[in-house]
């Protein structure tokens, strides 16, 4: 055996592109993964949010109206169904977006990224409750048509992260991946997409914000929600009642955030931060 001999047991590298994925990504996860401090401490805030705007519910002196308003089955009711809006709406826009932003990051069909790009922004630029009303009045009241109207404002930033991300990926961490006879199937599952999962999730996060937000617009048109409490409240000009919902909208908004941060983490494949 020659000194340049590597000997039986020490065979060269044979996932050379999957190394420097996991190197690059070695670097840019520990850039980007949030403190334990802000993933515990940001749900523990929610948890005493709520738990004080509890006890102030059941020692405050409210009238029939609030009483009705903030009971506690009502307040359940419609927390649950703007969890309904905000889940079913971010899982349309995660199965639109996601695959087609990957279809757009590939050759034959780049050129129309701008196309697609454009009319997802104009979804956005659109004031959203002026979209929620034109297609209630063009496809009626109700559950799904809030949800259409919230796919469409929300789509822009998994579509756009999406596709950042995947551009961002270094092109010699491809051009190694093919070189060894990789399929380009495989080079998207095992180097493109896991350098692209922290940009990815950051537009998903925002995704998750902007409908919980937004869904709050959904009772304008009998779509159920917390929004039905500040509408309320506005209506019948009671602050207790509009305060109660600004504050529970915050909060499952803050919670929503961090539910995202969580699943970043758990879905940053192993060896990338």
């Amino acid at each position: 055996m020659t000194a340049l001999d590597p000997g039986p047991d020490l065979k060269p590298p044979e996932n050379l592109a999957d190394a420097k994925a996991t190197a690059a990504g070695l670097a840019a996860g520990r850039a980007r993964r949030p403190s334990w401090g802000l993933l515990i401490g940001q749900p523990l805030f929610v948890v005493v949010v709520v738990a004080a705007w509890a006890i102030w519910r059941s020692q405050a002196e409210l009238d029939s109206i609030e009483q009705r308003q903030l009971d506690w089955k009502l307040v359940g009711r419609l927390t649950v169904e703007h969890l309904q809006l905000t889940v079913v709406a971010t899982i349309i826009v995660l199965v639109v977006a996601v695959p087609l932003g990957i279809m757009l990051t590939r050759p034959r069909s780049r050129r129309a990224a701008p196309v697609v790009v454009a009319v997802a922004n104009a979804g956005q630029a659109a004031p959203v409750i002026g979209l929620i009303v034109l297609l209630a009045i063009g496809l009626g009241f109700g559950f799904w048509t809030a949800i259409l109207a919230l796919c469409l404002y929300a789509i822009l930033p998994v579509l756009r992260n999406t596709i950042v991300g995947l551009q961002g990926v270094d092109r010699t961490l491809v051009e190694a991946g093919r070189g060894m006879g990789m399929s380009s199937i495989a080079v998207l599952r095992r180097i493109e997409l896991p350098l692209a999962v922290p940009v990815i999730m950051a537009g998903i996060r925002t995704a998750l914000v902007l409908v919980v937000g937004t869904a709050t617009l959904a009772t304008f048109i009998d779509a159920g929600g917390l929004g039905s409490l500040i509408t309320t409240g506005i209506r019948l000009l009671r602050y207790p009642v509009l305060i109660s919902g600004a504050l529970l909208v915050g909060a499952l908004a803050l919670l929503i955030d961090w539910a995202g941060r969580v699943l970043e983490e758990i879905t940053r494949p192993r060896g990338l931060g």
